[in-house]
């Protein structure tokens, strides 16, 4: 995606007549274009033999780019229709992705900043509202709670996954799992590796017929009914009544119902106690790296002394700098996310009395299981649309191919850390080795 340096250009002089569009994005992105721009008012930049190109098609979409530098007024003319991408199917837009590399917008020099205003006109200039799949900034979202308050929460999640089971159904298939799989190759199908990621999880908590399960964060109870089906008594939460409606009825229609629940509940208020193991699977992303300490205890609390502790979780490469999320993501994907390296992680399990035995990184899993999801988007494209609009079909293919990249240039990670709750006299929990199969 795009991002946004106060670097200085000399590549406009200033001058009284104004500057078409395509000069207006030559000059706020260095000058180097890797793919063909156009614009509506038939001005062009950037190499004419490009597979790729991007057209801006109204003065619309200049608006929101231009009140909105970067990734977040890219996407709001993109997910809108008013940019549009050639070379590249909208359900999966990879390759462009890929074609942009590095490309950032930079702060042009006062004057030449001066000359871009007045050719844009004060009428382009003027901010609009942005598409409808557009989330409150975070100084508006206080009239839903507190940050990570329950409500709010509650809230960002709705917003997220509450789109429509059916459109998760043709872009996540059979297994409607929306975590990172885990492949034993390149080629292997997402459904395989989706089954291999559960079996992986399964082995590494150590469970067996008569344990109990919790599994916060379900989503659609994919690792309950894989838990259940062997015998384990497993219960799923998820703060979606949607994912929560489709869970239950699966497990109902697999005659798992003695043996596994899904609630539509906030983990924070599971009562029950003394689990053998707890899965965490891409659910710490969501409660904010303050409350780190408060998530730890509370799992450690709902274990017994032995049990085990998955966590499964998007990480960044390092433990500094910033945690929240750019602004695409914070405004169209994961309202209120943020993410901090697995030294972090680990950190602050271990301050309340985890003892850390295992962590493993999967990043290169995360982009296969990517683009295994984009391939589901733009095949199902048609039924996609129909299902939640263009738009919202267009947000997801441009956030699933962004991701994709992120991953696989080390921008982002996906950690496991497997943790023991230990007892009062600190005895070892665990086998001297590792007891699953890799």
């Amino acid at each position: 995606m795009t991002t946004f340096k106060s670097e200085p250009s000399t590549g406009v002089r200033p001058a009284d007549d104004k500057l078409p569009l395509a000069k207006i994005v030559e000059t706020v992105t260095g000058g180097d274009m890797p793919v063909r721009f156009t614009a509506y008012d038939n001005s062009a930049a950037g190499p004419k033999d490009s597979p790729y190109a991007l057209h801006l098609t109204s003065p619309k979409g200049a608006t929101y780019i231009a009140t909105a530098p970067g990734d977040l007024g890219m996407a709001r003319a993109y997910i809108s229709g008013e940019l549009e991408i050639e070379g590249a199917h909208p359900g999966n837009p990879y390759a462009v992705l890929a074609a942009l590399g590095d490309l950032h917008f930079e702060r042009p020099p006062a004057r030449v900043l001066a000359q871009i205003a007045r050719s844009l006109g004060t009428e382009l200039l003027r901010p609009i509202a942005p598409p409808p799949q557009e989330h409150l900034p975070r100084w508006r979202r206080i009239a839903e709670g507190f940050r990570h308050s329950k409500n709010r929460d509650a809230e960002v999640i709705h917003h997220h996954y509450d789109v429509s089971n059916a459109f998760y159904e043709h872009v996540l298939g059979p297994s409607m799992t929306y975590t990172c799989a885990l492949f034993d190759s390149e080629g292997q199908s997402l459904e395989d590796a989706q089954e291999n990621k559960y079996r992986l999880i399964f082995e590494k908590l150590r469970l067996q017929p008569g344990d109990r399960l919790l599994d916060i964060g379900c989503g659609w109870g994919g690792m309950v009914r894989f838990a259940a089906r062997r015998g384990v008594k497993a219960l799923g939460v998820t703060l979606s009544r949607e994912q929560a409606e489709w869970a239950q009825h699966a497990i109902e229609k697999e005659g798992l119902a003695d043996l596994a629940e899904v609630r539509h509940s906030d983990y924070r208020d599971v009562t029950e106690t003394g689990f053998d193991a707890i899965s965490s699977i891409g659910l710490t992303e969501h409660i904010g790296v303050g409350n780190y300490p408060a998530y730890f205890q509370l799992l450690h609390d709902k274990l017994r002394v032995g049990g085990l502790l998955l966590n499964h979780c998007i990480t960044r490469p390092h433990n500094r700098g910033r945690m929240k999320a750019g602004g695409f993501i914070d405004r169209y994907v994961f309202p209120d996310g943020e993410l901090t390296g697995s030294g972090r992680i680990i950190t602050e399990a271990q301050n309340v009395g985890f003892e850390v035995v295992h962590e493993e990184n999967l990043r290169q899993h995360y982009a296969y299981t990517l683009a295994g999801w984009c391939e589901n988007l733009e095949k199902n494209w048609d039924a996609c649309v129909a299902e939640v609009g263009e738009g919202t079909a267009r947000l997801w293919g441009l956030y699933m191919a962004g991701s994709r990249l992120g991953f696989e240039r080390n921008i982002v990670q996906l950690h496991h850390v497997l943790g023991v709750k230990l007892g009062p006299d600190q005895r070892p929990q665990v086998p001297l080795r590792p007891w699953w199969v890799a």
